[in-house]
């Protein structure tokens, strides 16, 4: 869960920040996030929880990492479980399968102690269970638009007693292309009485208009810090001819200057090259986009969260949402379009006041777009090179595929990966 750890004394941190205890939380909610080692709230659940107790409707502009799954979480099963009922009363909505099941996991581990159902309905699983979970009316759906839109060509999947909407990373969901699927959604789901919690990382006026639409005299909450990665982030930048980036980012791994790492690529096809071509040095990396089956991308990740993987390479699909515990690095392999997806990459290592590393390969051609970035951090980021490195190596490494971008079949590599060892 995303919220801070605690010297156990259930009060804070000493410096008179104030605890869960503070937020009015059922006994059953406590005694979940106290099994759990959080006892500190972050600003946005500080912010967030009481009204949204209350009943309020939420616009809060938060980012990854800031603890906003919880700040919707515990008001959803505080209600739950003041007013025991069974049927459907809460869907949230997320831009991609992982987070959804984040989300879900999140919400299993904080309801411990209660008797409240909750399943995942999203894409590249079987639908049966899904529509199970319709059938028998599961207190928590968490789920992704297109899916959702599948369910509710059905009769069985009628919410006629919804009372929560929660639209989780709603700026990436516009992102995606999603918003027609949420205003369809929306023609699906009771009007009122209805509960409205709005999370977003940025406030285009796309997703501005959105809220106003179908938000009721909301709570306006903003931790947002713009500009700004976590203040445990060390950046830095590595500049070297676009030919030579794959050298460069294996050596750094084997070197053990890199420890385990997301890498950042900036199409799927650069993702499985990269892939590959540190699988075949003996660096054990998965790989995560959208054209991996769901299975692939639940299994590279747990081999990445249980040690298996020493590096998950990704598109930005996983740039928000995915909660990787003691992150040592992210690497920007190709250099993010806008300083906002700079800063969301960014932002997958330092969480919960943890420190970590995020190094950029960047190449002549990028420059500009880093300098964009420094411009919007409001300061230059410290530029290395990596000493022995042969920066004018004659080494191809196409890492683009042939013709309109369009990614041919490959063939799978199947050699067998070690674990890292650190130095």
């Amino acid at each position: 869960m995303e919220a801070m750890k605690m010297n156990g004394n259930g009060n804070g941190n000493g410096n008179g920040k104030p605890g869960f205890e503070s937020l009015g939380l059922r006994p059953e909610l406590m005694r979940a996030i106290e099994e759990l080692g959080f006892e500190r709230p972050t600003p946005v659940q500080i912010e967030a929880i009481p009204p949204a107790l209350e009943g309020r409707d939420i616009l809060a502009c938060a980012m990854t990492g800031s603890g906003k799954t919880a700040a919707f979480v515990l008001p959803i099963l505080q209600r739950l479980l003041d007013d025991p009922r069974r049927g459907t009363r809460a869907l949230v909505l997320t831009p991609t399968r992982e987070l959804a099941a984040q989300v879900a996991d999140h919400l299993a581990e904080l309801a411990a102690h209660a008797d409240v159902r909750v399943a995942t309905v999203f894409g590249g699983v079987g639908a049966a269970p899904q529509e199970a979970a319709f059938r028998k009316g599961v207190e928590v759906i968490v789920g992704t638009p297109g899916r959702l839109l599948d369910h509710f060509q059905h009769g069985y999947a009628k919410l006629s007693g919804l009372e929560v909407l929660v639209f989780d990373e709603a700026d990436r969901m516009l992102d995606m292309g999603f918003l027609p699927d949420i205003k369809r959604i929306l023609r699906h789901l009771p009007k009122a009485p209805r509960q409205t919690l709005f999370f977003s990382a940025t406030m285009p006026k796309e997703i501005v208009g959105l809220s106003r639409d179908i938000l009721r005299d909301p709570v306006r909450i903003s931790v947002e810090r713009k500009s700004a990665p976590a203040r445990g982030v060390v950046q830095a930048l590595y500049p070297v001819g676009s030919q030579l980036k794959i050298e460069l980012l294996a050596q750094l791994l084997e070197r053990g200057e890199i420890g385990n790492a997301i890498v950042f690529c900036r199409t799927k096809h650069r993702a499985d090259r990269v892939a590959k071509k540190l699988a075949a040095r003996g660096i054990a990396a998965g790989r995560i986009h959208g054209n991996r089956s769901q299975g692939q991308r639940t299994a590279a990740l747990a081999a990445f969260k249980n040690g298996h993987s020493r590096v998950l390479v990704a598109t930005d699909i996983v740039a928000r949402g995915i909660d990787v515990e003691a992150l040592d690095h992210v690497v920007n392999f190709d250099v993010p379009h806008t300083p906002d997806d700079y800063i969301h990459r960014v932002g997958r290592t330092a969480r919960a006041e943890l420190t970590g590393d995020a190094y950029t390969l960047v190449s002549p051609e990028e420059e500009p777009t880093i300098r964009a970035i420094e411009r919007a951090l409001g300061r230059a980021i410290d530029r290395r090179t990596v000493e022995g490195f042969d920066y004018k190596a004659p080494i191809e490494s196409r890492l683009e595929a042939p013709g309109r971008g369009q990614a041919p079949r490959h063939r799978r590599v199947n050699g067998s990966l070690r674990r890292f060892s650190p130095r």
